[in-house]
This record gives structure tokens, C-alpha cells and sequence, in this order.
């Protein structure tokens, strides 16, 4: 992923709520959403190139979302793939949100530039290799995560965070609103951009949640919910070059 809100613990209904999109080179092959056979019990999509996935749940109630890191100087590791990071999780055989984060930190340097978000029932963990090794466990709250980081107030960021507030404080169950916000093609002004190291019309071009372009863009919506008894879905929504609306696939977690 490269644009995510997180409501954790703060809805009347949902435990975890999660809104995100997945940016990528529309070249790069990819599986839609699908109950995974192996691992079992792992809803979610595939990347074909290096395997993983960017953010799925399972049928314990489990959530693990990554991004990478924008930075252009920062080194790529030749290890494990990032995608990795999710699946480590979401498997069988992990142990608890908090456990889990805090055995990853021993090995976090061998990927290249992450943020991970990981949440079961009883805590919702971030970790994060850079620019330093980094692990929180989260407040209920509004959170957001993107390529810059853990509740860094980036323009897209803030403005889909808002959006998950303003629908965390309803008892509504139609998505409509977080849909809506992550298609948003807003451009933030100049002086609201970060400088990431990618050039001014760069930074102008990714500024916006939904990014619509011929060779890279936004290839997945996801929208995540879990109830406080782990029971909930994963629901996307796929994208081809330009934008074009490829299809919807909606999972639930108790099948």
C-alpha cells in the first residue's frame, strides 16, 4: 500500500477499520483479492513478481498492511521481499500483534524500506525500519501511514484520515464515504508538499490519494473491517492503466 487510514478501536461497531490504496506500476503482475489456499485462511491479493501481498486479513481477524518508504537515496536491500512482511503475520503460525512486532525488530534491517501495521485483538502494532528502527503500539484512534511514514501529515493522508473520523462517528455500514475518499484526485498546493527527493512535479503528481496515469497509479482500493468479535470483510476494487475500473471482489473472514 501506499495511502493508508486506520480507525482502531474507535467505531461503535467495527474494531479495525482500514482504508487504503495500493500504488504501482501497472506493468507489474498482479492476483486480485482471492482466499489464499497456503497459507490458509489468508484473504488477500498476490503480487506475481516477488510474492506476498501489501495488505490482507485473515480468519482469526487478523490485519497486516505495508508500504515502502519514498526516499530516492535510501538503499535497496537484496532480501526478502517486503510483500513477505503481511504473510509473516497473517499465517497460522504467528504469535500475538505485540509479540510478533517485537521479534521482527531483530530482523527488520534485511528488507529494504517498510512501514508494517499489524492488529489482532487486543493490540495494533507499527514497525518501521526507516530512516531508523522503529516500533509503537497504537492508541485507539484515527491513524494514517503512507510511504512517508506512520502519522506523518501528508496532504492525502490528513484528508483520508478526516474522511475515516467523520464515518467512524456514525453507526453507518456503507463504505460510500471511505470509497469516495480514496478515489479523491486532489492535488495539494505547493506549499503543503513534502520533499521526498523526487522532484517538485514528481511530489505534485503523487500528492494525490487516487493517482491516475498510463504507466503507474493506483492499481487497488481496499476497505477493511473487523468487529469486536474478529468477524468482518476485505473488500477491492482494481484499476488498470489510466484508471480504468477492472473489478470488486469483497471477502468475508467467517466463510
Amino acid at each position: 500500500m501506499c495511502l493508508v487510514a486506520v480507525a482502531w478501536k474507535v467505531h461503535p461497531r467495527w474494531r479495525l477499520l482500514m482504508a487504503g490504496n495500493r500504488d504501482e506500476f501497472h506493468a507489474r503482475p498482479t492476483a486480485p483479492l482471492a482466499l489464499w489456499p497456503e497459507p490458509a485462511g489468508i484473504r488477500a491479493g498476490r503480487d506475481l513478481q516477488s510474492g506476498g501481498t501489501w495488505v490482507g486479513i485473515e480468519r482469526r481477524g487478523r490485519v497486516a498492511v505495508v508500504t515502502n518508504v519514498r526516499d530516492p537515496l535510501a538503499q535497496t536491500i537484496s532480501g526478502p521481499s517486503r510483500g513477505a512482511l503481511p504473510v509473516g503475520f497473517l499465517q497460522g503460525t504467528a504469535a500475538d500483534a505485540a509479540r510478533h512486532a517485537r521479534d521482527l525488530m531483530a530482523g527488520a534491517r534485511d528488507y529494504s524500506p517498510f512501514n508494517l501495521l499489524i492488529a489482532d485483538a487486543d493490540s495494533c502494532e507499527y514497525i518501521g525500519n526507516h530512516p531508523a528502527l522503529e516500533h509503537r503500539t497504537i492508541a485507539p484512534g484515527i491513524h494514517g501511514m503512507s510511504n512517508g511514514g506512520f502519522d506523518i501529515a501528508w496532504p492525502k493522508t490528513q484528508r483520508l484520515c478526516e474522511a475515516m473520523r467523520k464515518w467512524s462517528e456514525t453507526d453507518a455500514v456503507d463504505p460510500q464515504p471511505l470509497w469516495h475518499a480514496l478515489a479523491d484526485e486532489r492535488v495539494a498546493a505547493d506549499a503543503e508538499l513534502p520533499d521526498t527527493g523526487v522532484g517538485l512535479e514528481l511530489e505534485r503528481k503523487l500528492s494525490s490519494a487516487f493517482i491516475r496515469g498510463p504507466v503507474y497509479g493506483t492499481r487497488a482500493s481496499t476497505i477493511i473491517a473487523i468487529d469486536y468479535e474478529g468477524r468482518g470483510y476485505i473488500s477491492e476494487r482494481r484499476f488498470g492503466p489510466d484508471g480504468v475500473f477492472e473489478g470488486e471482489t469483497t471477502l468475508s473472514n467467517d466463510a
